[in-house]
């Protein structure tokens, strides 16, 4: 697979934590991924447009510096941070420990470049509907784990945007 590397380009991000089955270590540990992207972010000094935090897998938008394509290693650095902080209690195949690799965190990730305004509206959108879709909460205003409530006080959304089900289903389904 070969990644889209440009130069200031925006994208679209998901990352899955190795074991999802009943998994809630990404917002049990809220405060460790909020220090990971702020200490990231200083060093790579990209943006995050828009962001979700589910139990299992965290879905974000950035847009990187003119002079940077490497959302790659800004993945990585942010997974080792994460890594490193977190207490050892999953449990870690033979073939990462022959690696010195944790077992929280997929090896890879899902990357999609953005191409236009109507993409990247979709996409926050899509990042702001996920805790609906997967049955944490009712409604987007409900998840305290999201830039949706940013969005907001920036006039981008209604508090009540997407507050019925009905209207969007169709529109985010997979």
């Amino acid at each position: 697979y070969i990644r889209n590397h440009i130069n200031g380009a925006t994208y679209f991000l998901t990352l899955n934590v190795e074991d999802r089955a009943n998994n809630k270590i990404l917002i049990d540990n809220i405060d460790l991924l909020r220090n990971a992207f702020r200490s990231v972010k200083r060093k790579h000094g990209f943006r995050i447009d828009a962001i979700v935090i589910l139990p299992d897998h965290i879905h974000l938008i950035i847009t990187l510096p003119n002079s940077s394509s490497d959302f790659t290693n800004i993945i990585r650095t942010f997974k080792a941070y994460v890594s490193k902080h977190l207490p050892v209690t999953e449990s870690i195949t033979d073939v990462r420990k022959q690696r010195n690799e944790r077992g929280i965190w997929q090896r890879r990730f899902w990357e999609h470049t953005i191409r236009d305004q109507q993409d990247f509206n979709n996409h926050m959108d899509y990042i702001h509907w996920n805790p609906v879709k997967h049955g944490y909460v009712g409604s987007v205003k409900e998840w305290p784990y999201s830039s949706f409530h940013q969005c907001v006080e920036k006039g981008i959304y209604d508090i009540n945007w997407c507050a019925s089900v009905d209207i969007v289903e169709s529109e985010f389904s997979e």
